[in-house]
């Protein structure tokens, strides 16, 4: 028993290291080296993408009933994927850096916290309720894509009304609805980001525009699905 609480313990500490990662990318926006943030988001993306396999095979709650694991996994996912992201946005120019730039960028902290608070966020037979908060995958195109400041306004009001539009998402490491070919996708995908990363502080224009045809197909995948198959969470 004691091994089982040890691991599950350990479980937690590898969600709870996203919290330090978050630290050091705020650090290092501040001193203008966005490289080391984006570098910070990808290491506490992969983190949060392998915890709950992680969480379920140590069975986490089991072993610690008393612990919850997914208000930690959602604290830490607020820093690194909202509030990290938003401030890069606004301090490396990506909107204007005066009043307005400040209300824009924070629309998706706003929309993100209401989001963040549904007790549907994520439903029951695995998918997110509204425009999940990847503004870290956001923020990476605005900034390697080098559109000028009006055009990332429109995009983040945009996806920021879209948290609260309740659309079903596709929630990929627990849903099964074309979870191969999303898989398959998503490595690619993920090679490419990885590349875009890298490069940092000038990005491939070109690769980060053919990147996007993993979020081109992330939306489609989820808005045929959301319109097309039953929501058995509600049914």
């Amino acid at each position: 028993m004691l091994i089982k609480r040890v691991a599950a313990w350990a479980v937690h500490a590898y969600t709870a290291i996203g919290a330090p990662l978050g630290l050091i990318a705020l650090v290092a926006v501040a001193a203008g080296r966005y490289a080391l943030a984006f570098w910070c988001m990808v290491i506490a993306t992969i983190i949060d993408s392998t915890d709950g396999v992680l969480a379920r095979r140590f069975r986490v709650k089991e072993v610690l009933p008393q612990f919850d694991g997914s208000r930690l996994d959602d604290i830490v996912d607020y820093l690194n994927y909202v509030v990290v992201p938003l401030v890069l946005a606004y301090h490396a120019g990506l909107v204007p850096q005066n009043r307005w730039g400040l209300l824009v960028a924070g629309l998706p902290l706003l929309a993100s916290g209401y989001g963040f608070c549904q007790v549907a966020a994520k439903t029951k037979d695995h998918f997110f309720t509204g425009f999940p908060s990847y503004w870290n995958i956001v923020v990476l195109y605005l900034y390697a894509l080098g559109w000028p400041p009006w055009v990332n306004v429109i995009w983040l009001i945009g996806l920021s009304v879209l948290v609260f539009v309740p659309i079903r998402y596709l929630y990929p490491s627990r849903n099964r609805i074309a979870q191969k070919t999303t898989y398959t996708l998503g490595i690619i995908w993920g090679v490419l980001v990885f590349i875009v990363v890298a490069q940092m502080p000038t990005p491939s224009r070109d690769i980060a525009l053919i990147s996007l045809f993993f979020p081109a197909y992330y939306v489609a995948v989820s808005f045929w699905v959301h319109f097309h198959l039953p929501d058995t969470a509600t049914a």
